[in-house]
């Protein structure tokens, strides 16, 4: 029996013009791709006639399942994640489904990285990750809330530049809130937050706010929220994050 290989791809912020030619190639030469529904329909002039598997939200392991019985059935399968399919998207599930096999039915696997969002907003906001910084999903789905404000506790006590992932839901709006009071403990009220919504594509949004008004600001889960260190500002409308050069 031939079995196909999977490749985990990470599409970028959203924008084809942002996606690495790595990352196109690996689309553009597969025989099947497999993706969340909103992200399939970034890339359509890319995807041609290919079969699709497409899924919704929680949906990911029937996704992920499906995708590997067409990688033993000896297609070529490209599995998409938006931003960098290592951060957040798809790659932990479908290797940790992979490696669950028997070694003779496991397809070969690969993952090409992507632009995350957090370098998309990072870029449009200026320099704000030019000195330590933490990554955290706001998220609750499935990491438990008590973990994530200890981590965003820890990160903060740190004096880490802060980037907030899945920041606010229609359904979790009070959470990012509850963050804002702990960063209050530990920052200073006029630290610089900017705000990036669809990050690189048609509808890119910025705001640079503070720490003690950003949640006054537009926020959804398009959005990605950067937080400085105490030594952030801002200047003709971007974020610096000082080097120390």
């Amino acid at each position: 029996m031939k079995i196909g290989k999977i490749t985990i791809v990470g599409l970028g912020p959203g924008n084809i013009s942002e996606m690495t030619p790595k990352a196109r190639l690996a689309i553009e030469t597969a025989e099947v791709i497999a993706g969340y529904n909103i992200y399939i329909k970034l890339i359509p002039e890319i995807i041609g006639g290919k079969k699709i598997i497409g899924t919704a939200m929680m949906q990911e392991v029937a996704r992920c399942q499906m995708a590997i019985e067409e990688s033993r059935a000896g297609k070529s399968v490209a599995v998409i994640s938006s931003g960098d399919a290592g951060i957040y998207g798809m790659a932990g599930l479908i290797i940790d489904m992979i490696l669950k096999l028997p070694e003779s039915e496991q397809p070969k696997f690969e993952v090409v990285a992507g632009v995350s969002a957090v370098n998309a907003a990072a870029a449009i906001l200026g320099a704000p990750l030019m000195h330590d910084f933490a990554v955290i999903s706001l998220s609750d789905l499935m990491t438990d809330w008590e973990l994530i404000k200890k981590r965003v506790e820890c990160a903060a006590a740190g004096d880490f530049v802060i980037a907030l992932y899945n920041p606010k839901s229609k359904k979790r709006v009070t959470n990012i809130l509850e963050v804002q009071q702990i960063l209050l403990r530990y920052k200073n009220k006029n630290t610089p937050v900017g705000i990036v919504t669809n990050a690189g594509r048609i509808d890119e949004r910025k705001v640079i706010s503070t720490l003690e008004n950003f949640t006054n600001e537009e926020i959804n889960m398009f959005s990605l929220v950067l937080i400085g260190n105490s030594q952030t500002y801002v200047k003709a409308g971007f974020m610096i994050t000082p080097r120390g050069y």
